[in-house]
């Protein structure tokens, strides 16, 4: 017959095993991805470098399981898209992301998370660039 003590001392010690796993942070993929969650989704704004014509862009921005982000780049108005991001980092409110042969972007996240202010670059030259949160 089992000792009724050492099945509950068991399950305390499992319990208690549970509660400090999940207290300590020792589970950090739901952390990592919830720190990149204001940037994950699509943004969308125009590039206007003067005197070329305007150039609308969209940005799809999604993070894996263990926070790492990724996305693409469309060119609607050149039926452009799925253009690979090689690069992109995410920390509160700045973002950076580049995509070989095309270019790399730098900006500033607001505080409501819908906007991002920043510059877009091909070469040496800038352009200003603001994506906006799309449905």
């Amino acid at each position: 017959m089992k000792n009724p003590r050492a099945s509950s001392f068991g399950l305390f010690a499992l319990c208690l095993g549970l509660a400090l796993i999940l207290e300590l942070g020792l589970v950090p993929a739901r952390t990592m991805a919830a720190d990149t969650t204001p940037i994950v989704g699509n943004w969308e704004g125009t590039l206007d470098p003067g005197a070329q014509p305007k150039k609308k862009i969209v940005v799809h921005i999604s993070a894996s399981q263990d926070g790492s982000l990724s996305g693409t780049i469309d060119y609607p108005d050149q039926d452009t898209s799925g253009i690979l991001i090689t690069a992109i980092t995410y920390k509160e409110p700045i973002l950076h992301f580049e995509s070989t042969g095309t270019g790399s972007y730098d900006g500033t996240m607001n505080k409501d998370n819908s906007e991002i202010t920043g510059t877009w670059k091909q070469g040496a030259a800038g352009v200003s660039l603001i994506l906006k949160r799309t449905p």
